[in-house]
């Protein structure tokens, strides 16, 4: 009998996960024993069957159980499960690079504190496989198609919607789909600079959003990112001596600090673009999940100078990879042109999956959980930290992403984070996150998966350590 708590802030799927890995590791369930029915362990446990596929389906991917057709789930024999990947250790390095590669693999063996993604069981997926379900009993006729250049006008209608809701006025043919956010940035950053152009950044920023410039030869300018926004006089410095053309930027839910572009920065902001004619491409991917009242550029300012990129990949699934960007008819007629070039059309068919999802009429009440789930989490991995002896930022108002550091500027935190991954945490140092890779105490924490004793054990022991190290210098 597994005993699920539902007042803990571990996830059903985990807790079902790691109860079944517990007896097989434990041989209390041997290879070939059959697991129970999906139904049966469901009603025992007081959860959805929906819970129990994800965790049966995660220990069939990691080579624990081995589905068989028509028969059931068993213990996978033991040669078979043995051979599941162990965890970096050694003389793995984590630098960027590194981070690129592994950011995205789905490692059980670590604890993932510092990702950047929401955890799945969080996500819409409920509301994917309806829509599945109902795409596949329409016509096939329609699911052939290059489709349109700008995207799924059914889609782009619904995100006129959305958008709506925010106050930002943008019409169909001002809206183009993109294959996810990462797209629309690259789409944006080729059609504002060319090579050796400087662009400016927040500072820290997005590890990809870093990669994604360099790979277009762009020079990378950080802009210091405060907890009311951008470092307004910095900005000013900055793209005054370098005559630059865009600056990249979140407003709100900033990825790693968690802060939001207060209204007095917000419209400062947009009077420093005109004075200085630069465009501002704001990064909202957290769409949805911020405070009621956050500001938004792109209301204030019209799709004039500000190039709005979303995605689903946080609130839906990173699956679909749908993003988009609201802009001005001009640039929109730029982004066309371009992206036709780099990909003909977007996917027709994950843009009609998505249409689906959103027009059921369940996405804002998804939209509205995830968002006090996230806030929820925010406050428990913020007092953790903070009784670890680790300094916030600040405490974000929502999202998954948090900012902290030890009292110490000197605190080595790329040996920190080597040393984590022999205790099974996968941490995300600081440095990672700036233009210039220069040393910060600083991490980021996904609190979607941060919210755990034994990291915030392992954070008091380094502060500890270093504290000792400082009386030690004395």
């Amino acid at each position: 009998m597994i005993a699920i708590d539902p007042t803990l802030s571990t996830p059903l799927v985990r807790q079902v996960y790691d109860a079944l890995l517990r007896d097989i590791s434990s041989s209390a369930m041997k290879p070939g024993d059959k697991l129970p029915s999906v139904r049966g362990l469901a009603k025992s446990c007081g959860v959805s069957t929906m819970t129990v596929t994800n965790a049966y389906q995660r220990l069939v991917a990691e080579g624990h159980v081995e589905a068989r057709s028509a028969s059931g789930y068993y213990v996978a024999a033991a040669e078979r499960s043995g051979t599941r990947r162990k965890p970096f250790a050694g003389r793995t390095s984590v630098d960027s690079l590194w981070l690129l590669k592994h950011v995205y693999e789905d490692d059980r063996s670590l604890l993932n504190a510092g990702c950047g993604w929401v955890p799945p069981e969080l996500l819409h997926t409920e509301g994917v496989r309806r829509a599945l379900a109902a795409l596949s009993r329409k016509s096939a006729a329609g699911l052939a198609n290059y489709g349109n250049p700008y995207g799924y006008l059914p889609l782009r209608q619904q995100i006129q919607v959305l958008l709506a809701q925010k106050g930002i006025e943008a019409p169909p043919h001002q809206i183009v789909l993109t294959h996810g956010a990462s797209q629309a940035l690259i789409l944006a950053a080729r059609c504002l600079l060319q090579p050796h152009d400087v662009v400016l950044v927040d500072e820290p920023s997005s590890t990809n959003l870093f990669a994604m410039l360099r790979s277009l030869d762009l020079k990378l300018v950080g802009i210091e990112r405060t907890a009311q926004g951008p470092d307004l006089e910095a900005l000013r410095t900055l793209a005054q001596r370098h005559r630059a053309k865009a600056f990249f930027t979140t407003a709100n839910l900033h990825n790693p600090t968690g802060s939001q572009c207060s209204p007095a920065v917000a419209y400062q902001l947009l009077r420093l673009a005109e004075q200085l004619d630069f465009h501002i491409v704001d990064n909202d991917t957290m769409s949805g999940l911020e405070p009621p009242g956050a500001t938004s550029l792109a209301s204030l300012d019209r799709l004039q100078r500000v190039i709005h990129i979303g995605s689903f990949s946080k609130t839906v699934s990173p699956s679909l990879r749908v993003g988009f960007v609201a802009c001005s008819e001009e640039f929109a007629e730029k982004l066309i042109l371009h992206k036709m070039v780099n990909s003909l059309t977007t996917s027709e068919l994950n843009e009609k999956l998505l249409h689906g999802v959103l027009a059921e009429g369940r996405f804002r009440t998804h939209l509205t959980r995830l968002a006090e789930q996230l806030r929820a989490a925010q406050e428990k991995v913020c007092d953790g930290l903070e009784a670890a002896g680790m300094q916030l930022f600040l405490r974000p108002a929502g999202g998954p992403f948090l900012w902290a550091r030890f009292e110490r500027d000197d605190v080595d935190m790329r040996a920190l984070a080597q040393r984590a991954i022999a205790e099974g945490f996968l941490l995300a140092p600081g440095d990672l996150f700036r233009t210039d890779l220069g040393p910060t105490p600083w991490l980021r924490f996904n609190v979607g998966y941060a919210d755990d004793a034994r990291l915030y054990r392992y954070l008091a022991a380094e502060g500890g350590r270093s504290r000792l190290k400082r009386s030690a210098a004395r």
